[in-house]
């Protein structure tokens, strides 16, 4: 159960969520995923989106090839696109041997392996991955790991839980923890630097809509707002600051190494466009 979750996305972000077993990340995922609806409140935005559930159900009358084309299909691609796409990501993932395999006998790992290959192949504007990578070798985690950086280089936002602290350092954009039915910003973990700057403009001011790395931020009352980003956007972000109208005149810059963003209030971040709903 989730209460008072206020949160948004933005494009070209990765966004990890963390959080102790049982305390409600599976549900967070699959009410972003669409599968679920929210028993008060709602969830807007129609992105084309895709989604790897935590256990995959095999045991569906299709052979993995099949199963992939059906998918693609309900994502509205040609068959031969589809079939295409398939291919390509079964090879990628080192299945294409088990392309006419009956899912039901297909092992644990690549099961998973065409678990990934659908939400991929879909190349979707959302795609959220709830402990993909747990049953796949090693070299299907690498591939992986570059099909999440691919997407998210394309314009997508990926949100992923992992059991793995480690997973994807460094590459985050933004983190989360969910923890005593709600969502708190997460610290960041080691290697994943943040840059946090302090602007100031007349009071009343509202920050920009859709700043460059969907910073976390405080805006206090007397038009001071301290906002944190990851470093790759920080220059794109003070430049936005600079020409927007009225301006903001920038008065301290200040790298955060696995620093904690500040949590309160929600971040600035608006949705990301809306697309095909997911099926």
């Amino acid at each position: 159960m989730l209460r008072g979750v206020d949160l948004a996305l933005t494009a070209r972000a990765l966004v990890r969520v963390e959080g102790a077993n049982g305390t409600g990340k599976s549900t967070l995922l699959r009410l972003l995923a669409r599968i679920d609806a929210p028993s008060e409140g709602r969830v807007t935005g129609r992105p084309r989106t895709a989604y790897v559930p935590e256990r995959f159900p095999a045991a569906l009358p299709f052979t993995a090839a099949g199963y992939l084309v059906h998918l693609g299909r309900v994502h509205r691609l040609s068959a031969s696109e589809a079939a295409a796409r398939a291919d390509r990501w079964l090879t990628r993932f080192g299945a294409a041997a088990h392309a006419r395999t009956p899912l039901a006998e297909l092992s644990k790992g690549t099961s998973q392996k065409v678990a990934v290959a659908q939400a991929l192949l879909a190349e979707p504007e959302l795609l959220v991955l709830d402990e993909a990578w747990t049953g796949l070798d090693t070299e299907a985690r690498e591939v992986l790991d570059r099909a999440v950086a691919e997407r998210v280089a394309a314009g997508a936002t990926v949100v992923y839980v992992d059991h793995d602290p480690r997973r994807l350092a460094g590459a985050v954009d933004a983190a989360y923890r969910v923890e005593g039915l709600g969502l708190t910003a997460a610290a960041l973990a080691p290697g994943e630097s943040r840059v946090r700057i302090e602007a100031t403009a007349p009071p009343g001011t509202p920050l920009p809509p859709g700043l460059p790395g969907a910073p976390a931020y405080t805006l206090s009352d007397d038009g001071t707002a301290r906002l944190t980003v990851p470093a790759t956007h920080s220059d794109a972000l003070l430049a936005a600051l600079l020409s927007a109208r009225p301006r903001w005149h920038i008065g301290r810059v200040e790298q955060a190494r696995g620093a904690r963003p500040e949590p309160e209030p929600a971040p600035h971040r608006p949705p990301i466009p809306d697309g095909d709903p997911a099926p």
